[in-house]
């Protein structure tokens, strides 16, 4: 599966690939995790431009996201859900 980071902003996200679910990570400027979230297949775009700043679900400090191709909308959903109960990350709400 593909693995990519880029730098939060609109060029960049439209160069990533969006032909499978993904889960995706967006980075503070430090690297640490302060959100991660899934994309359908064919929503990859436009799901995490809702979190750019002005945006519907914006999430402050976002400097780059780091995708993750997976086989499956379940598969990133499971791995989300570990994810944010290992790191905790700042933005994700609680118990999802």
């Amino acid at each position: 599966m593909v693995k990519k980071t880029v730098k939060m902003n609109h060029d960049d996200i439209n160069n990533l690939p969006g032909n499978k679910p993904v889960i995706y990570k967006i980075l503070d400027n430090q690297g640490d995790n302060i959100y991660t979230g899934t994309a359908k297949r064919g929503n990859v775009h436009e799901r995490i431009k809702d979190h750019l700043p002005g945006n519907q679900d914006s999430i402050p400090g976002g400097e780059k996201v780091q995708i993750e191709q997976m086989p499956s909308i379940n598969e990133a959903k499971q791995k989300e859900k570990n994810i944010i109960n290992r790191v905790k990350p700042k933005y994700n709400k609680k118990g999802k």
